[in-house]
């Protein structure tokens, strides 16, 4: 039973001769071809962590001696250090491989939790209010011969969405043009989110629509707060139309729940203006999609071109292994595009400023953390290689400053404890963050 808790759940291809993937929906998690019980799929299956780890890593030492374990890249702390690595020739081997992969989804789907866990460090801010990641930005990951690009992306949102929560321009550009690089595609969904989980993110379907050949993959992420696991079943069959990799899935439930007979409806999250926008393909850049096609996109739930399809939990190392061991299966020979030291293409000043704006989400309320900008007022490299960190808060109001320094500054306090133990994790040394708040000018 521990199977679909514990484990990835990947539809697999196999068995080429069969067009349709049959899955039987039951109260058991076990794995079946052809019993009575359980989920049957034919030919797709679910497969442990382990084996499928145990047949695509077959053969590959996790280092050369089989005894030395190398630590993932990190960030040097010094700006102009980081400039030089991002310069340098990359360090490819003559049988390179390289994947440039784009995670996408709504807001809150997990994409930075994934992306860290995949690089092996926290360099991207996560947190449980939307719109935590303001920038695109990029992470490496390079092992043996094959070079990952994540490109983390900020979360898909409209025009009017983003002027309603006051949100810079940058986040309705930057994960289109993130997009076009793509070798892969990978759609984050939040299966926790009972309301949504049903139906793709129209912002994504636009995305998905206008990249036709650029393979993507789905991705149910949250699994294990998700209590009655047949529900993946349903969710699959609903976000990819019911194909994977072009064969016909047909779930065939034993017994229908009470929540499956209810579909989220899309115009429902929608305002009257917002409708229109989404309609004439709002102020999306490059927007290409004509009005006859966003209206076919307006009636789907998902989306039929997915490649694969994965179940797991962002937060399960092992889960997130099996995904890592995918995308290095899946990179095609190439020069790399980094020097194999390089952990990320941002500046050791934008990791600490993310790192900070996800203990202000964290810990303030509602519009508070989003108002609130930096000022870096000390960067400096002690005697024993530790580093000093001084960093101003500007507020708009004065009771956000008194939201921040809490009470006797028990608020702040943990802000610059907890980012300071996030950074010496980031930069590979101690790292001592003063944070203190200040009301900005009005002009």
């Amino acid at each position: 039973s521990g199977l679909l808790v514990q484990s990835v759940i990947s539809l697999w291809r196999g068995h080429q001769s069969h067009r349709d993937v049959d899955v039987l929906t039951g109260s058991a998690a076990a794995c079946s071809r052809g019993g009575r019980h359980g989920f049957i799929f034919t030919p797709a299956c679910f497969i442990t962590s382990e084996a499928f780890l145990g047949g695509v890593m077959k053969g590959k030492a996790a280092e050369t001696d089989g005894d030395i374990y190398h630590l993932p890249a990190s960030v040097p702390p010094d700006g102009s250090e980081q400039v030089s690595l991002l310069k340098r020739h990359p360090d490819q081997p003559p049988d390179s491989k390289v994947l440039k992969v784009a995670i996408i989804g709504a807001p809150n789907a997990g994409k930075s939790t994934l992306s860290n866990q995949l690089l092996g460090r926290k360099v991207f801010a996560v947190s449980k209010k939307v719109h935590t990641t303001r920038s695109r930005s990029l992470g490496v990951l390079t092992e043996a011969s094959t070079q990952i690009i994540l490109l983390d992306t900020p979360g898909l949102t409209t025009p009017l969405k983003a002027k309603r929560h006051q949100l810079e321009k940058s986040l309705l550009v930057d994960p289109w043009n993130t997009v076009k690089e793509a070798d892969l595609m990978v759609v984050m969904v939040d299966v926790s989110d009972r309301w949504m989980c049903l139906t793709l993110d129209f912002e994504v379907l636009k995305c998905l629509a206008k990249h036709p050949h650029t393979p993507a993959i789905l991705v149910l992420n949250k699994v294990d707060l998700l209590k009655a696991k047949n529900r993946l079943l349903d969710i699959t069959a609903q976000l990819t139309c019911g194909v994977v990799n072009g064969r016909r899935l047909r779930v065939r439930p034993v017994i229908k729940p009470p929540w499956a007979k209810k579909k989220p409806e899309r115009s429902s999250e929608l305002s009257p203006d917002e409708e229109a926008a989404a309609l004439e393909g709002g102020e999306t850049p490059d927007s290409v999609l004509s009005k006859e096609k966003l209206k076919q996109l307006k009636s789907q739930q998902g989306w039929p071109h997915f490649k694969d399809v994965f179940m797991l939990s962002s937060v399960d190392r092992e889960d997130v292994e099996t995904l890592k061991s995918y995308f290095l299966a899946e990179a095609k020979p190439g020069p790399w595009k980094y020097h194999s030291e390089v952990l990320t293409d941002q500046s050791p000043e934008d990791v600490c400023a993310n790192i900070i704006r996800e203990k202000l989400l964290e810990y303030l309320p509602q519009e508070v953390p989003y108002s609130m900008t930096q000022s870096i007022e000390l960067w400096q490299e002690g005697e024993n290689g530790e580093l000093d960190i001084s960093v101003k808060l500007y507020t708009k109001k004065e009771t956000h400053m008194t939201m921040v320094i809490g009470a006797a500054g028990q608020t702040v306090a943990r802000i610059a404890r907890e980012a300071g133990e996030d950074l010496s994790r980031v930069y590979l040394r101690d790292v001592r963050l003063k944070i203190s708040a200040k009301m900005k000018k009005k002009k």
